[in-house]
């Protein structure tokens, strides 16, 4: 909906980033909805001025400030608002591989609050990313060793929540390929990892779903799935070269190395979007914290478990951003593997961009691109800032 009548839109200055990657001095006005973007017709000297970007869309994110989607309700409210804070307006909460009921319990959680209204203060939750138990036990990464087959009946009982916007699934396992395909009748974005599966294998999994229309995705590209070699390119390979999968990266230079990630540019322009997989210990950190249960130590930014295998990340969307403009990508491009390219990839036609009519879910970043202000739906989640 539109602001009442009687109340005049919010306007902003600051350089828009338009639709067509351009960053340009210039006003935008807004209510719930985005109401105007008006660049200048002779741009001033844009030195100093905010930049105004389409809100952050993270796509798999298990927690942050102490909540994890685990947890329930409560849980997830902490983590929308903790994100919301580093420029995230929109997520999915995302499962981690606990017994089945658990698993359930955790994605009625996300039902609870999105039927409740969404989350005050706090990122727009349009549903869940389930990743795991539909994973092979021998790449679990830091996930409990509670993986299940992803049999019809299991399939449709978690789709009967109503809530699973993507779902990540090891397409070696019997049965994946049935499974992916019905989850793609129900519109859910289709993952590929947590696998042991050659390229062959996910090739033919991915051509399976694009004939049925499905869209695609790579979790986490190179990590929980193996690397690339020549004579066996794997599952990252398999999903580079296919034209349509989006790939997701963790880009906080601890999962993936800054080369790694300009590759996937490189091979995937266009569909390749940042991730955080943070856990509950984002926003607090060194210390120690928990991931499925399981005793996680935070050093220098980098969660691990006892055996040091990594147990997630402590990244927030923000901080990704400075990365991929660190590691040499332009700004503009950087800012739409945070909002456009996420969007497409969940087929959300209502935000992303900077356009009039769509969702007033904005990030408003310093030149430094540390965040200023964030809005969800034109609402604003800081106080006492200076924009």
């Amino acid at each position: 909906m539109t602001s009442p009548p009687n109340t005049p839109p919010s306007t902003l200055r600051g350089q828009l980033l338009l639709p067509g990657g351009e960053l340009r001095p210039g006003t935008l006005s807004f209510g719930t909805l985005i109401e105007g973007v008006t660049p200048d017709t002779a741009p001033e000297q844009a030195g100093g001025m905010h930049l105004i970007l389409p809100g952050f869309i993270d796509t798999h994110v298990h927690g942050g400030g102490g909540g994890d989607t685990m947890d329930g309700p409560g849980g997830i409210r902490t983590l929308a608002r903790l994100h919301a804070r580093h420029g995230t307006t929109t997520l999915l909460p995302t499962t981690i591989t606990h017994p089945w009921e658990r698993v359930l319990a955790a994605l009625r959680g996300v039902r609870e609050v999105m039927d409740d209204g969404g989350v005050e203060g706090g990122a727009d939750i349009v549903g869940a990313h389930l990743e795991g138990p539909f994973i092979s036990p021998q790449r679990l990464g830091a996930q409990p060793p509670n993986t299940v087959l992803p049999t019809p009946d299991l399939v449709a009982e978690v789709l009967e929540t109503g809530v699973v916007r993507a779902v990540t699934l090891a397409p070696e396992l019997p049965g994946a390929t049935e499974a992916g395909l019905a989850f793609a009748r129900a519109g859910v974005r289709v993952g590929v990892g947590h696998t042991r599966a050659d390229a062959e294998t996910v090739t033919a999994f991915l051509n399976a779903l694009c004939a049925a229309g499905a869209r695609t995705c790579a979790t986490h590209l190179y990590n929980a799935m193996g690397g690339i070699e020549g004579r066996a390119p794997g599952p990252p390979g398999a999903l580079l070269a296919d034209s349509q999968a989006f790939v997701e990266v963790i880009l906080d230079t601890i999962h993936v190395h800054p080369t790694g990630f300009l590759l996937a540019r490189a091979a995937a322009p266009g569909r390749v979007l940042l991730i955080t997989d943070a856990m509950r210990a984002a926003g607090l950190g060194d210390g120690e914290s928990e991931l499925g249960g399981q005793p996680v130590t935070v050093r220098a930014g980098k969660a691990t478990l006892a055996d040091g295998t990594l147990a997630g990340s402590v990244l927030t969307l923000d901080a990704a951003l400075r990365n991929a403009v660190r590691a040499g990508v332009p700004l503009p491009e950087a800012a739409a593997m945070l909002s456009a390219v996420p969007a497409a990839s969940l087929g959300l036609s209502d935000r992303g961009r900077l356009e009039p009519g769509l969702r007033a879910d904005l990030t408003v970043l310093a030149p430094d691109l540390n965040v200023v202000q964030v809005y969800v739906a034109g609402r604003p989640i800081l106080e006492n800032t200076h924009d």
